[in-house]
């Protein structure tokens, strides 16, 4: 059977939701797109508007997925973010970024949240 990414990263995002939720966040946005790009998840966790950004990998063979996310995406997604809060007119709201790690090598995929993954970038 060939190997579909686009279906394996929304089964990624439908597990980090799902541990999202769990875990007390408050899902507001999936797959947010504005002109700098697409942002996977925006949540509220208590009073905090979180830009998630998920990583799955059905192998290690290309390192771990924590490591995936580097300073290009970060730019990216804070420039995402900050449209995001004039869109909303939220400027003044705490955010943060956090990134789901999803890893499904093995049986049982494993999940995990790394809240303020990284601070705001750009320029």
């Amino acid at each position: 059977m060939p190997y579909d990414s686009k279906q394996f990263g929304r089964l990624g995002e439908s597990l980090a939701v799902g541990h999202l939720k769990k875990n007390g966040y408050r899902i507001l946005a999936r797959n947010y797109r504005n002109r700098f790009g697409e942002i996977d998840i925006i949540a509220r966790h208590r009073e905090v508007i979180v830009f998630v950004e998920v990583k799955a990998r059905s192998t290690i063979n290309f390192g771990p997925s924590k490591a995936a996310v580097d300073r290009n995406k970060q730019k990216r997604i804070s420039m995402i973010a900050l449209g995001y809060l004039k869109q909303t007119r939220s400027t003044d709201a705490k955010a943060r970024f956090d990134v789901v790690c999803v890893d499904t090598d093995s049986n049982r995929p494993r999940v995990e949240i790394i809240p303020n993954a990284f601070p705001l970038s750009y320029g």
